[in-house]
């Protein structure tokens, strides 16, 4: 009788490449990550942690200053990834992808935008439906004329439960939300899929700076170095970037 002996090979490994992220006006940055947080099918790599600070979100690899504006990160591992900047003043910008919403769908591009009048129906809708949070901001649209995803911010930073066991806690969570076109109707489809969510002192809260642009988002690492060119503005009230400012 003969006994065969099976050896299971590791997974491959794809190799990994420089990424180098050179910013203009960065002299405040105190730290820069990358992030994957969707594997291929648009599902979560890592569930978002619900105790994660604002001040110190999960990062998959940090890069090392190289330059007064210059950061690097050696031997990244192939994937795509979300970029995070961290600088002085509780500031935060951060990268997003339109992810599938549902199963099977594709990724939108990162430039994907959306006609005027869908644009305006979706925004209206989202202002007038209920919700927890007494805060539900849209912040970024994009998609095709058959499925919109939307960026939303959902902040509550009125009394809650929390408040027994933390009192003056306010949550504040990001989502990428789809609706469908059904027929020339739009309808919300009810899965969500979520980038993070924060517990913290809604007056610590209040002081935050947390920015969001696609342009430092699905950002594709292979086997060749990559750089990434990126102006941080110089007045955040007055630039394109969308998210929690100081209230």
């Amino acid at each position: 009788m003969l006994f065969f002996t099976l050896i299971l090979a590791p997974p491959l490994l794809l190799p990994g490449s420089t990424l180098t992220v050179e910013l203009q006006n960065g002299e405040g940055v105190t730290a820069v990550g990358a992030l994957r947080r969707w594997d291929e099918d648009g599902n979560h790599r890592k569930l978002p942690d619900p105790k994660a600070k604002i001040d110190g979100p999960y990062l998959d690899a940090k890069a090392k200053k190289i330059g007064e504006n210059r950061w690097e990160f050696k031997d990244l591992p192939a994937g795509t990834y979300d970029l995070v900047l961290l600088a002085k003043n509780r500031v935060r910008i951060e990268g997003f992808q339109y992810v599938p919403v549902r199963e099977f769908d594709p990724f939108f591009p990162q430039d994907a935008k959306t006609g005027a009048d869908t644009r305006k129906f979706l925004l209206e809708d989202i202002r007038k439906s209920p919700h927890y949070e007494n805060k539900v901001v849209p912040l970024y649209l994009g998609g095709t004329d058959k499925a919109v995803r939307v960026l939303v911010m959902l902040l509550r930073d009125k009394p809650t439960s929390y408040e027994h066991d933390f009192p003056g806690a306010a949550t504040l969570r990001h989502e990428i939300w789809q609706y469908s076109s059904n027929y020339g109707a739009w309808r919300k489809e009810k899965r969500t899929k979520v980038l993070d969510r924060v517990l913290l002192h809604r007056d610590e809260l209040r002081r935050w700076t947390w920015l969001w642009d696609p342009k430092l988002g699905g950002i594709k690492i292979k086997s060749h170095p990559v750089t990434i060119k990126y102006e941080i503005p110089k007045s955040f009230k007055e630039s394109k970037l969308k998210g929690l400012f100081p209230y």
